[in-house]
């Protein structure tokens, strides 16, 4: 991951062409679904926070990476069923369309959550 990108615009400007409207398309399904959180770089990945990180989401070579914490991905269990689930997170493999739906919903679940 390149750690010298300081905002999500400068992260998304240095994918690959065709990955950048589906990245600013889940930035923008965020913070529709949360938006009081803020827009930072944590770990090398756009990350938005409110009161602690709320989701952390990344592009890579074969897949996109969405990462809302152990908790989210154990509550939609059934609804990520059809995705490679990580710790903490699930891939979305490139070329696969997105359920901006399912990533509106997880946030919705995050901020109504929040400790």
């Amino acid at each position: 991951m390149n750690t010298s990108l300081t905002t999500i615009d400068e992260y998304i400007a240095a994918k690959p062409e065709d990955v950048r409207p589906v990245l600013q398309k889940i930035r923008e399904t965020i913070h529709a679904a949360a938006p009081e959180a803020t827009e930072k770089i944590a770990y090398g990945m756009p990350t938005f926070w409110q009161k602690k990180n709320l989701v952390h989401f990344a592009a890579f070579k074969k897949h996109l990476s969405f990462f809302p914490e152990k908790e989210a991905t154990e509550a939609f269990a059934d609804r990520l069923k059809g995705y490679k689930t990580v710790k903490g997170g699930f891939h979305i493999p490139l070329g696969q369309p997105v359920d901006y739906e399912l990533i509106a919903d997880i946030m919705r679940w995050r901020v109504a959550h929040l400790s």
